[in-house]
Parts: structure tokens; sequence; C-alpha cells
């Protein structure tokens, strides 16, 4: 990082000496953003922050589960402002839990996601690749198929319906898996059905976790680009840089450094494209800019009786009129770019980077942030939720929410988070190395 912010000085003040008179134009030097490979004194220090990621993105997964795909003012109705964990009052699906009406600190398919990459990590030490992961993943779901009959009796009714609902979930990742190992005419026709031919959120469900065990920015880039076989356009820039700013997250506690990652990580040169540029960019560009402007538009307490109804503070929520204000309009600016799906990538994207800014690397403001705003909400607390767990760690976050998060998972899904973050470190962290 020392070396990063040096040549970034250098630039400036190279950048300064020009003369303001010179018409020449010479072409700008292509630079990289380069990083040293992080270590960490203590493999405690290492396991905090790996636990803090994986239960910060439990808590988001958790804190948005009873209001998954709600809008912000049916969130109003039911909860006022939501500014912890509430109980999953929700039927089942394959997609979300897998039980009805579970307990506070219960998650979806973001942590079940989690949890299989730790496994698929595990599995595959140090060769890391498409391939492998495709293995991977049909593995699993020919496991799941050979449980409903293993014995060659007919099947528990309930126990059917429990496999039944892991099959549904994992069933469309595997026919692009299957085709990806076909031919890539078979892949591709694949991909454009996956989840309906939409630019869905496929990889930042999983790719944050490469994050953790990366040794660089641009290592966590590209080993979940690779991954990223179920994204489409610029859905997969985006999935890497998730990755990528997971990663940055350990490095240092600073939000604006880690936003900055879709600013100066780019291995595959996205910001090259002729006339189009940098999409993901663009879009973080944007976000960064609307929270600064409205950082610096002047509210006071005072408002007129025509801006207090129409920006009504919701029971529970914990600022003053202004700050509301100024939060319902950094959701109106949300909401005029919302995507034709909930859960597409560029709509996750957009608010992901306007709530880290918003939050300014507080953990609980941010995730109140997202989940009071709705939408697909659980999936993208999750994806702030690991970011700043893996800046904080898990010592640093907040005691009842970590708590609640670890039990629940632990006793009512059949998630260790701890054992998880073991098996993470145990690996240590060098041995992942991308091939």
């Amino acid at each position: 990082m020392k070396r990063l912010l040096a040549c970034l000085v250098i630039l400036v003040a190279i950048a300064c000496k020009e003369s303001a008179t010179s018409i020449d134009i010479p072409a700008p030097t292509k630079t990289e953003y380069t990083s040293d490979i992080l270590q960490f004194s203590e493999e405690e220090e290492y396991y905090d922050k790996v636990l803090g990621a994986l239960v910060g993105s439990a808590i988001g997964d958790a804190m948005g589960a009873s209001t998954e795909m709600w809008s912000r003012k049916d969130i109003q109705l039911k909860y006022g402002y939501i500014t912890t964990l509430t109980p999953a009052i929700r039927e089942q699906s394959p997609e979300g839990t897998w039980e009805h009406n579970l307990l506070a600190g219960a998650t979806t398919d973001d942590t079940r996601w989690k949890y299989l990459m730790a496994k698929y990590l595990s599995q595959n030490k140090g060769d890391l690749n498409a391939t492998n992961f495709t293995n991977f993943i049909i593995d699993y779901y020919a496991s799941l198929i050979k449980s409903i009959n293993d014995n060659g009796t007919i099947p528990d009714t309930d126990f059917l319906d429990t496999q039944v609902e892991k099959i549904d979930w994992i069933k469309e990742w595997v026919r692009v898996s299957m085709a990806y190992k076909k031919d890539t005419d078979s892949y591709l026709k694949a991909m454009n059905r996956f989840y309906g031919g939409e630019m869905s959120c496929a990889g930042q469900l999983y790719t944050p976790i490469f994050g953790l065990i990366s040794e660089t920015p641009e290592d966590a880039y590209i080993i979940a680009y690779d991954h990223a076989l179920f994204d489409i356009g610029y859905a997969k820039d985006i999935s890497a840089l998730v990755s990528a700013m997971t990663h940055m997250a350990l490095r240092t506690k600073n939000i604006d450094s880690i936003i900055n990652t879709a600013t100066f990580v780019d291995p595959l040169g996205y910001q090259d494209s002729r006339l189009v540029g940098r999409i993901s960019y663009d879009m973080a560009d944007v976000s960064v800019k609307k929270i600064l402007a409205l950082n610096q538009f002047n509210l006071t307490d005072s408002l007129s009786q025509h801006d207090s109804i129409q920006f009504k503070m919701p029971e529970g929520f914990q600022g003053a009129q202004k700050d509301w204000t100024r939060q319902e309009k950094a959701y109106q600016f949300l909401e005029e770019n919302e995507k034709a799906i909930p859960f597409h990538s560029g709509e996750i994207w957009q608010i992901l980077i306007t709530a880290l800014q918003y939050g300014e690397g507080n953990f609980e403001k941010t995730l109140q942030f997202i989940v009071n705003f709705g939408r697909d909400n659980d999936t993208v607390a999750a994806v702030a939720g690991m970011i700043l767990g893996a800046k904080d760690g898990y010592s640093n976050l907040p005691v009842a929410l970590r708590t609640q998060a670890l039990k629940v998972n632990k006793e009512n899904m059949g998630i260790d988070l701890e054992a998880l973050a073991s098996e993470l470190v145990a690996k240590k962290y060098i041995d992942f190395q991308h091939p």
C-alpha cells in the first residue's frame, strides 16, 4: 500500500510540473496497479479477519432475509426502520431459506454459497480453475441425487421435500457447468438460458471469498474472474471487483481505498474499451459523487412542513430529520437506476457502492442503509458485510449481531462459520496460489 501511495504522489507531482502553455499531448504511459504480497504477523490476526468476513456476510444476509425483494415502503410499513436481525418470516424456497419461518439470524443461499466455496477451496488447494469449479458443482449435485434413493428404498417424503429444495437451488448452475465441460457452443447457449438470460447476480454470491485467500488485489480479481462462469457482460468485471475489494479490506480500514479498487484494479483492461469504457467504474463513480454531493448539501434540522411529510422518518431510525432526508434522496437516486430485475448484477453493484460510500466504513450504518432500501437486499448486504467484516475483523463486529449470527447458523442452519474460518486459515493463505 505504501508503494502504491508513493507512486500516486510521484504521478501527481509530475503532472503539476507540466507547462500550462505546452501543446504537446504525449500518449500517457500505461501504469499497472501493483501491490506487495499480503502477510500477517500473527495467525490469529488473519483468522479474526476471515471470521469477520464470513460472519459479517452472514449478518448482512440474515438482516435482509425477512424482507428480500420487498420495496422500501413495504419494509417501513411492516418493520419501521430495521436496525437488527429480524425473524425470517417467509415461505421456504430454493434461493431463500429451506424451512418456513426461521429465527432471527437465519440465512439464505448467499451464506450457503460461502459454505460451498470454503469446501471448494479446501478440496482444490493450489489448483483453483474453472474446470475444477464446474466439477465441484456437478459432484455436489450428484451427491444430492444419490441421497434420494441411495439404498434402493422409497425415500421418506419429508426428506424428499428437503432434497428437492436443494436440487432446485443448484440445478441451473449444474446445467451451465455440464455445458462448459462439453464444448463452447453448448456453454454459450446454456449461459444465455441461465436465470432467464438476464445479467443476474451470480458471481457476487461467491467470488468475494476469493479475496480472503489471494495474495494481491490483482490476484483476487483474476481468480474471481476465471470462476465467474455464470456471469455475462460487465457482470464478470463486477464479480471480480468485489473479490479484489474484499482483499483490499484485509489490507486497509480506509473505505475510500477499498472503493477505489474499481479505479485502480483493471488487469483485463476494461477501461480501454473504446467509446463505452468501463461500465462498472462509471457506475461506482456516479454513486460516490452522488453521496459526496448529498453530504455537502445544506440541510437544516428545521425543514419545511412539506419536506417533513414527504420525508417522514420511519420508526426506529436513529438520526435527525435532515439525516433521513439525505438518506431518502440517496434512495431516490438508486430507484432512478433500478434495473428490470432486483437481482441484476449492475443494480446490486450500484447499491453496494452507494451504501459503502454513504456508510463511510461503518458496519451497522452501511448494512442498515442496504437492508432498508429493499430489492435484493440480502445479497447486497451479504457482499457489503463480507467486505466490512474483513476490514474490521470479527472482534470489532457488533457483539449482539455476531453472536446471534454464529449461533443460529450453527444450530439451525448447520453452517459452523467458526469451523469454516479455521478450515481456511489452517490451509495457510499462501497455499491458495492461482496457477
